[in-house]
């Protein structure tokens, strides 16, 4: 529900805050009170054009604000939205903020929660959770597409036609790629002779993951030959000694440390564990140096050896970077996807003939279903139209004629249905209109055509009577719905408003006290003098004599026998209602 709105220096207005109720909200006040431009207000919060004339005159720049509490119904509308555009506001999940900036100068701004955003975001989220009904662009009425949604709510219709959905979805698919194949044939033959060239070269490679490790390691032995044999050969010299040496070799030494120690540990007990020691080291340098003479023989540079190591990793290392893997596993795994990619396009006449029957299947099921829900769409048509009227008649249209006009067209390459062909779309084979005749003896026409305004919002209100329990925008704003009715028929319309409360948040601006008196919350627009200048004011009437004194205004009555009459009115509202 709308909770707050917020307006500065916007027309007439200077500054002004308001908190609607849950239910029915009515706005009242004399002509030219500036009630329209509550609604003019709202409209530029849901991204109406910005017109720099709707600025205070002597203002820089206007400021419209509006709270939204979202019940789960509201958030389940408007999630999706706020989530693709990333707008949640995680501290506040249950609330709304939408600010509207007017400038003199420059562009004007447009924010959801805090976040700055296009006006057609605005626009987006006004559709999903307003419905405003009088001379607006937003009157969902006079907007032909989305007449098969409000039959297809009624007729309960919503579950079946998402199957359809998918179905369709899934054809979309299966002729984007059937396309693919056949309009760049010759584009994917020249891509397979590229993928077999590649595989070729990466398979006459004959890659092993491990071998890459190897090979380096092998080629820094033989190109470092000399240099390991050299210290390997010192190494040893030096523990084993040679004709050369001036001093006693180290394995020697160790060994003459190792015999002085077991003599030493016969005299004392405790030099064992240190004779032991010095024993393994003389045994583990012996080894140390048979090892090292082995290695330094075995040494031996192979400049053949060598050369083909090096032709190996550079093969590698070319392949890597032409293929942009990091390592041979990359290489390998592009093969794959090089293999994969070819058996498709080799198998592609045989993935065309595959597709083709796929479709031709879709398009019979599609057609099954299309017809199953134009029947039943047929019949919930008959079922609105007789509701609607019957409504209408309430409502001083007694003599209006409402018809739900179904059409289909048929098209060679549409769904089947017997042994017709026609066009189809997510939702069906059905082209859902609504039609009015105004006067006896007139053909229907299309309702956004020959609907005036106070026309199409009583007929808009037929509509949400009869479609409460499914229609799903939360916020209904209704303006001139009372034109061209008095004040009998008023009453009915206020308590058609007033019944809708149960699934909506009502707001309505009028002039008939009949209508006004169903309100569960009224405020009062009037024009006061501030400085000399004209300024809007609204208050809400919370006191039972500031309202029956606004409702005797309305009926134009003065004096005690206005005001009875307006406390009559009020309590004929209040028996409808039950309080």
């Amino acid at each position: 529900m709308l909770e707050e709105l917020r307006i500065q220096n916007f027309a007439v207005i200077d500054r002004l805050e308001l908190q609607f109720g849950a239910g029915f909200n009515v706005i009242t006040g004399e002509t030219g009170a500036g009630k329209s431009i509550l609604i003019d207000a709202v409209e530029l919060l849901l991204g109406a054009r910005a017109d720099t004339t709707l600025v205070r005159a002597g203002s820089e720049r206007s400021r419209v604000e509006g709270l939204i509490r979202l019940d789960a119904r509201a958030r389940l509308a408007v999630m999706p939205l706020l989530e693709r555009e990333d707008l949640l506001d995680a501290d506040q999940p249950d609330y709304l903020t939408i600010m509207r900036e007017l400038r003199l100068r420059g562009r004007s701004t447009a924010r959801v929660n805090g976040i700055a955003v296009r006006s057609d975001i605005l626009s987006e989220v006004g559709r999903q959770l307003f419905d405003i009904h009088g001379q607006s662009q937003h009157l969902s009425l006079f907007r032909p597409r989305h007449h098969i949604d409000l039959l297809d709510r009624y007729a309960d219709l919503l579950d079946a036609r998402a199957g359809l959905a998918g179905m369709v979805g899934e054809l979309t698919a299966l002729h984007a790629e059937m396309r693919q194949l056949r309009d760049d044939d010759e584009a994917l033959r020249r891509r397979a002779d590229l993928l077999r060239h590649e595989l070729e070269e990466i398979r006459a490679a004959e890659l092993d993951p491990a071998e890459e490790a190897e090979l380096e390691t092998e080629r820094n032995r033989l190109a470092n030959s000399e240099q390991l044999a050299t210290l390997a050969a010192e190494a040893a010299r030096l523990l084993n000694g040679d004709d050369r040496a001036q001093a006693a070799p180290a394995v020697d030494s160790l060994m003459g440390v190792a015999a002085a120690l077991a003599k030493l540990a016969r005299i004392d007990p405790a030099l064992a564990d240190d004779y032991a020691a010095a024993e393994s080291m003389a045994q583990q340098a012996q080894e140390l140096a048979l090892t090292l003479s082995r290695y330094a023989s075995d040494v031996e540079f192979d400049p053949y050896r060598l050369d083909e190591l090096e032709e190996r990793l550079e093969l590698i290392a070319t392949l890597k970077r032409r293929f942009r893997a990091d390592s041979i596993d990359g290489l390998l795994a592009y093969a794959e996807r090089a293999a994969k990619e070819l058996a498709g396009i080799d198998d592609g006449d045989q993935r065309l003939d595959q597709l083709s029957r796929r479709a031709d299947q879709l398009l019979r099921q599609i057609g099954d279903i299309s017809a199953r829900l134009s029947r039943a769409r047929t019949e919930a048509g008959a079922a609105l139209s007789r509701a609607v009227m019957r409504e209408l008649g309430d409502l001083r249209m007694e003599r209006a004629r409402f018809e739900v006009l179904l059409q289909q067209a048929e098209h060679p390459a549409g769904c089947f249905v017997g042994e017709r062909r026609y066009k189809f779309d997510a939702k069906g084979m059905d082209d859902v209109e609504f039609m009015l005749s105004a006067n006896p003896g007139e053909p229907p026409r299309p309702l956004a055509k020959v609907a005036s305004g106070g026309e199409a919002a009583r007929i808009m209100l037929a509509l949400k009577r009869v479609l409460t329990a499914a229609d799903q925008t939360p916020i209904l704003i209704f303006d001139e719905v009372d034109q061209g009715i008095g004040g009998r028929i008023g009453a009915v319309v206020g308590e058609k408003l007033w019944s809708l409360t149960g699934e909506h948040q009502v707001l309505c601006v009028t002039h008939l006290p009949q209508l006004a008196s169903f309100a569960d919350a009224h405020f009062q627009v009037r024009k006061a003098l501030d400085d000399q200048r004209a300024a809007t004011e609204v208050r809400a009437l919370t006191d039972e004599r500031e309202r029956v004194a606004e409702l005797a205004a309305m009926l134009g009555a003065a004096g005690a026998a206005g005001l009875e009459s307006a406390r009559e009115i009020l309590a004929a509202a209040r028996v409808v209602k039950g309080i």
